[in-house]
């Protein structure tokens, strides 16, 4: 498709252009300046992800996508007399103003084998209601203070940031999923603001209830536990292939103790289901194991395939199940009718009948929220619907845990404000410390392991919700 309809975003204001993928940048160029005014030497021109555009823009190399948003820097028309507000150029912005219409945002300066503090750290911007409940935090928490001055420079800055202060506070740890859970832990104490519980128990604690039942005493009363975890644990045994697998096996184990009715050591097989599902979930690939003959902790090689979009529901019990089927089905449903929508009509505000795309959303959204559990609806952070999307993972290359490489990936839609919510953008940030670059969706599943290459180590999962 030659014709693609984009929208072109200056001054404060957007026009709605018909892209030629066939013809040369310079005519895109000179289409802009019909609607904008701004001369063609003038005329600086960015997308997300791609950053400035060049006059040698090859359109076959970039996946333009209708309504995709070009944002265009630079004055209409002759210089204008200094107005109230000066018009600032690119090349004249602070690193503030850079921030503000940053494509890329800003990595983390490596201060000395701390890859894996900065991976956890960029993976953990994916959870906005931690950020927002740090910018409440008093100078008693000098952790979460840290923490919240990091993210605020990370986000108004579009220079590399130096974590010198964070690392000083954070206490010593050798490697990524360590690092991780830490900072969960220790950020147990930061408050939801509107109601003065705690972030993470709230948005990312799971609750599990394990089931300990005699294999040699079928008689015998099982006993019933309830246990608060902040992740799942993906154990990788030589016939694990896939995530969900990895997990439900963790989720069965058989150990020995004494037989109150045989009054002798017996076999135990201990079963668990989730019993909460949070709306961030943690996923830890068990990719170390503690080896004898070389004294140290060694990477498991083998590849295990992790979906973009996790249907957790076969995690959890069956009476979590029944509250969560309702709503998981739907919002599967809804989301099969928008894109076929899409698909037929492309980015037309009109359907057939004149009933606006809007109104549609508004009624989808109505219908499903009727279905969501009232016991769920008022547990503040749980998931409703059981379904994730992938938003952020850390990664190891090397084969050992104390070695190797760590890095950091978010899906862009994490970075997206309230104005750029139409951008359909499913493409990820690479976050090599301070060397952030454009990851390609497709590319994810590179990142399943295989060998001492960048394997996927935690993985954070975000609950579905329909918009």
């Amino acid at each position: 498709m030659s014709q693609i309809p984009v929208q072109v975003k200056h001054a404060g204001k957007s026009h709605e252009l018909t892209l030629d993928t066939s013809a040369p940048f310079s005519a895109f160029k000179e289409q802009i300046y019909t609607v904008t005014g701004v001369p063609v030497d003038r005329m600086k021109i960015m997308l997300k992800g791609k950053g400035m555009l060049k006059d040698d823009t090859n359109w076959s190399k970039i996946a333009v996508k209708p309504a995709i948003v070009f944002t265009v820097i630079g004055a209409a028309g002759e210089l204008p007399k200094p107005p109230e507000k000066q018009t600032v150029f690119l090349e004249d912005m602070d690193d503030e103003e850079l921030a503000q219409v940053a494509l890329i945002p800003s990595g983390l300066r490596n201060l000395g084998n701390t890859c894996y503090m900065n991976a956890s750290l960029q993976a953990l911007r994916a959870v906005p209601e931690l950020q927002e409940a740090l910018s409440f935090s008093t100078g008693a928490d000098t952790f979460a203070m840290a923490l919240n001055s990091l993210y605020t420079e990370l986000r108004n800055t579009a220079s590399t940031v130096t974590p010198m202060r964070f690392l000083q506070i954070l206490r010593e740890v050798s490697y990524a999923e360590e690092a991780y859970s830490y900072m969960l832990n220790t950020l147990r104490s930061v408050r939801v603001p509107s109601s003065n519980l705690s972030v993470i128990e709230q948005y990312m604690k799971a609750t599990v209830r394990r089931e300990l039942k005699s294999d040699e005493a079928p008689a015998e009363q099982p006993t019933v536990a309830i246990e608060e975890v902040m992740k799942l644990e993906c154990h990788i045994g030589r016939e694990t292939a896939y995530l969900n697998q990895g997990i439900l096996n963790s989720f069965t184990s058989t150990l020995s103790k004494l037989s109150p009715t045989l009054g002798r050591e017996a076999t135990y097989t201990q079963t668990s289901r989730l019993t909460r599902l949070p709306k961030y979930l943690n996923v830890h690939m068990v990719r170390f194991a503690w080896r004898a003959d070389i004294a140290k902790k060694a990477k498991v090689m083998r590849q295990v395939k992790f979906p973009l979009v996790l249907d957790a529901l076969e995690f959890v019990t069956p009476e979590l199940k029944e509250k969560l089927l309702p709503v998981n089905r739907k919002l599967t449903d809804v989301e099969r009718e928008r894109f076929e929508r899409r698909r037929t009509r492309g980015r037309t505000q009109q359907a057939q009948g004149g009933t606006s795309e809007v109104e549609l959303r508004t009624a989808e959204k109505t219908a499903l929220e009727a279905l969501v559990d009232p016991g769920i609806k008022n547990d503040l952070g749980a998931s409703e619907s059981g379904l994730f999307d992938l938003v952020a993972i850390v990664t190891h290359k090397g084969a050992a845990a104390d070695s190797g490489h760590y890095m950091g990936f978010v899906k862009q839609s994490v970075f997206r404000t309230a104005e750029d919510a139409k951008d359909e953008n499913d493409d990820w940030f690479k976050f090599d410390d301070d060397k952030v670059s454009v990851f390609p969706k497709d590319k994810i599943a590179t990142l399943s392991g295989g060998g001492e290459d960048s394997a996927a180590y935690v993985l954070l999962y975000k609950s579905r919700q329909l918009e």
